[in-house]
């Protein structure tokens, strides 16, 4: 069985983004069938932005302490010099689109290692692409501007299903209460206060028809509007303009005339 090719994949994470990073990877696995040693040099802010992504893709990240100009590419450079000695790695690739990296491709190659470069599209100058025996280069994709919180749950809202309307506001509408004519109005607003009263305590009066002044004493008294021992008449009399008694020498019906 052919055994794959040893390959090390060495990233200058301070140079490249992480959409260039993840594309670079992929595009090595998929040429190569693997990516044996994943390293990637970066300062330790860098490693911890990018943290997530290195997990997810298996890559081991090389912490540069040094703050001195170019010491992540130094650092780089050491590490590939003595992977190269010791795991003599078919395929290194070079993920930078840095231009220092000449004298080190050109010491990769004289360890039997193929070098290959890659780096983002429009940063690496000419002539030190040409120094790898092959250099590939690669579009930066923006990551997809997250929504705004307020934006986000406005799209929720507006996605959620209408709610339905409450049973109080679906049932229909109770019919409209009968107007009373104007004539009524005026008649009832015109009355005294003692007749209504009256038509209070006893509401039959309030037909129009006879009633029996018996009938009608008891809820008189009742009402505080007829002594005990008065005569239910003398209530009736009182107000001859609303109300007519029968017969006219000893009644004993009262009929609610209405206003005079």
């Amino acid at each position: 069985m052919k055994s794959t090719p040893r390959v090390m994949v060495l990233i200058d994470a301070d140079n490249v983004s992480a959409s260039v990073l993840e594309q670079a990877l992929a595009t090595v696995v998929e040429r190569h069938g693997a990516a044996h040693v994943r390293r990637a040099y970066c300062t330790a802010e860098a490693a911890l932005k990018h943290l997530a992504l290195f997990k997810r893709l298996s890559i081991r990240p090389i912490v540069n302490v040094s703050t001195g100009k170019n010491s992540t590419d130094i650092a780089l450079a050491v590490d590939a010099i003595d992977l190269a000695i010791a795991d003599h790695p078919a395929v290194a690739v070079i993920v930078s689109s840095d231009s220092d990296f000449a004298p080190l491709v050109i010491r990769l190659r004289e360890k039997g290692c193929r070098v290959e470069g890659i780096g983002q599209k429009g940063k690496t100058g000419e002539e030190s692409k040409q120094v790898y025996d092959d250099f590939v280069e690669i579009d930066h994709r923006a990551a997809k501007a997250r929504t705004a919180p307020a934006d986000a749950a406005r799209k929720v809202e507006a996605a959620k299903p209408a709610k339905p309307a409450r049973r109080a506001a679906a049932k229909a509408a109770p019919a409209p209460k009968p107007a009373i004519p104007p004539d009524a109005r005026q008649a009832a607003s015109a009355l005294p206060k003692d007749v209504q009263d009256i038509l209070d305590a006893v509401p039959a009066l309030r037909a129009g028809q006879w009633v029996e002044l018996r009938t009608a004493a008891e809820p008189l008294r009742k009402a505080k509007l007829l002594g005990k021992t008065a005569a239910s008449t003398k209530v009736f009399k009182k107000h001859a303009d609303h109300f007519a008694l029968q017969p006219e020498k000893a009644p004993n019906q009262v009929r609610f005339v209405g206003p005079a």
